[in-house]
C-alpha cells in the first residue's frame, strides 16, 4: 500500500480532458472528477506501478457506475490498454510512494522559504515538518535548471517549481487553457508573459507548470478586459420618450 492518500491538484477541475470525459460520458464535471478520484485511488492502494493486470475494464466501470468510462479516460489519454492490461500513464508523476514524497518535499521547502521570508522561521518551526538539508534544496534547483537548459522544463507539467525570471510558458499547455478561456493565443506576447513573470518571481511561490499556465491565462485575460474598458449599454425599453415635464396625471386628483 502507497498511503491513504493520493496528489489531487485543484487545477484538474478546469482541465480540458475533464470537459471531454463529462461530454462523452454525459454527465457533469465534478461527477467526472469524483470518478477519477475512485479510479486513481484504486490504482494508487492496488498497484506498485500503475499497471494492473488482473483487472477488467467492467470492473472498473461498475466500480464508478458509468459504462464506458474507461474508454472515456483512454479516449483523454489518462489509460492506457495494451494485450489486455490496462495501465495509467506516467503512474509515477502522480501516485505511489516516490510521488507522494516528492509531493511531501515541495511543500517542505515552500514552508520553509515562506518561514524565512517572513523572519519568524523560529517561531513557525512546530508547524513544518523538518526542512530539507541545504545540499537537497541546491540540488534539486540544479537539475530543474538544467532541464530549462535541456528545453525539457515542461516534461512534467504537474512537477511544483518555482516561478523565475527565465521561465516560459509550455506552448502545448498554453495552447489548451487559452482555447478553454476562448482567447486567442497572439494575446500572450513577450510583454504580457513579462509583466507576469516580474510579479510573481519576487513571490517565492510554488506552483506546477500547469497551474502557472492556468494563473497566466486568467491574468492576461483580465488586462485584456481592463484594456478595452468597454461595458454592455442597458438595454432600452420600446416606446415613447418619457415626457417628466407633464403634470397631467395631477389632474382629477385635485
Amino acid at each position: 500500500m502507497a498511503g491513504d492518500w493520493i496528489k489531487f491538484e485543484l487545477i484538474t477541475l478546469d482541465k480540458p480532458e475533464v470537459c471531454q470525459i463529462a461530454d462523452a460520458a454525459d454527465i457533469d464535471c465534478d461527477a467526472v472528477v469524483g470518478k477519477l478520484l475512485r479510479v486513481w485511488g484504486w490504482f494508487d492502494q492496488q498497484t506498485a506501478d500503475g499497471n494492473a493486470p488482473s483487472v477488467s475494464k467492467r470492473l472498473l466501470d461498475r466500480m464508478v457506475g458509468v459504462t464506458g468510462f474507461c474508454e472515456h479516460m483512454k479516449s483523454v489519454g489518462w489509460m492506457v490498454e495494451q494485450d489486455g492490461v490496462i495501465s495509467l500513464p506516467n503512474f509515477d508523476r502522480h501516485n505511489g510512494k516516490t510521488a507522494k514524497n516528492r509531493l511531501l518535499t515541495a511543500k517542505r521547502v515552500a514552508a520553509h522559504k515562506a518561514a524565512n521570508g517572513k523572519g519568524n522561521a523560529k517561531g513557525n518551526a512546530p508547524s513544518v515538518s523538518g526542512a530539507l538539508p541545504k545540499e537537497d534544496v541546491e540540488k534539486s534547483k540544479e537539475q530543474h535548471n538544467t532541464q530549462r537548459a535541456e528545453g525539457e522544463c515542461s516534461a512534467d507539467p504537474n512537477a511544483p517549481i518555482e516561478m523565475t525570471l527565465n521561465w516560459v510558458p509550455d506552448p502545448a499547455l498554453l495552447k489548451n487553457y487559452a482555447l478553454r478561456m476562448a482567447m486567442p493565443v497572439d494575446l500572450f506576447t513577450h510583454d504580457a508573459i513579462g509583466a507576469f513573470v516580474c510579479h510573481y518571481a519576487a513571490s517565492g511561490r510554488v506552483e506546477t507548470q500547469a497551474a502557472w499556465v492556468s494563473l497566466l491565462t486568467k491574468w492576461i485575460k483580465r488586462d485584456a478586459a481592463q484594456a478595452t474598458g468597454k461595458v454592455t449599454p442597458l438595454r432600452r425599453a420600446s416606446g415613447p420618450e418619457a415626457n417628466f415635464d407633464d403634470t397631467g396625471w395631477l389632474e382629477g386628483k385635485q
